[in-house]
């Protein structure tokens, strides 16, 4: 349901009246709807059912530390990007245990605060930075969790510029490059490879494109797991599409009936990074 309607007239915010808002702080400004944002993170919760999940919310999306502190209270979890999204998702609540950290620019001193931080997860982005952050924590005395972002090669039917899992884009390692850095990575004694991570893009309106990347990483387990790697998650990204112009949007429940085939297969557990399907 909306939680913005005209009442007599005047513009509401779920109870409360816009112009009072107004006659407080002033033209212009941005309002959000509580209610409105725990209805979609309750109903994306609810669409895995009995799957274990976690729902990582994309700081990039909108990082509001009020609208945040919903979410962590909530019981969701964060996906950041940048030294600076880790010290707002640990102002705003975000367990540590709850906590991923993605891209493929990360600083040295971006990797020694995500280890000293004890998150879910680093996931790393290339051979150079598996490389990079195992040096950190034989500097710092750690042994942090990882996952590693694999390339898919998958075509998320999206705008080219936000396409991030075909083979040519600049994100992740390929399949193939993929086992050699985890059996580098499950024999360091300052890593410890818990999951793989994948992102294909954003604002993607289908089901498909999620699926066939699900199917590739899930291969990709089992063949770790024959080889003797055991994981623990498997991180899908975020890139689930929102109503612009009238597109037509699949639902949270869709997304998950699309993965859990897959899921069957090698039942870890699910991580999802939402951004502005959440906000």
């Amino acid at each position: 349901m909306s939680h913005f309607e005209y009442r007599k007239g005047i513009w509401h915010c779920e109870d409360v009246a816009m112009p009072s808002i107004a006659a407080q702080v002033g033209t212009p400004f941005y309002v959000y709807s509580q209610a409105a944002l725990l209805e979609r993170f309750q109903a994306f919760d609810e669409a895995f059912g009995e799957i274990p999940h976690v729902i990582c919310y994309a700081l990039k999306a909108n990082s509001n530390l009020s609208l945040n502190r919903v979410l962590a209270q909530a019981g969701c979890g964060a996906e950041v990007v940048s030294g600076g999204e880790l010290y707002r998702a640990q102002m705003a609540g975000y367990p540590a245990d709850h906590t991923v950290f993605d891209g493929n620019g990360k600083t040295r001193q971006e990797l020694r605060d995500a280890v000293a931080s004890r998150i879910l997860a680093i996931n790393v982005d290339s051979e150079s930075e598996l490389r990079a952050l195992e040096q950190v924590a034989m500097e710092v005395g750690g042994c942090p969790n990882i996952g590693l972002r694999v390339n898919p090669d998958v075509n998320p039917q999206t705008h080219p510029k936000i396409a991030t899992g075909l083979k040519k884009s600049k994100f992740g390692v390929d399949l193939e490059q993929a086992l050699a850095c985890f059996e580098y990575a499950h024999k360091s004694k300052y890593l410890n490879p818990i999951g793989i991570h994948t992102h294909i893009g954003s604002q993607i309106l289908e089901v498909g494109p999620f699926a066939e990347a699900m199917g590739k990483i899930v291969d990709l387990a089992c063949e770790l797991r024959n080889r003797g790697i055991e994981l623990q998650f498997i991180d899908i990204g975020g890139g689930i599409g929102i109503k612009y112009n009238g597109e037509e949007v699949f639902t949270f429940k869709d997304y998950v009936d699309a993965l859990k085939p897959h899921w069957d297969r090698c039942p870890l557990t699910i991580l999802v990074e939402p951004g502005r399907s959440l906000v």
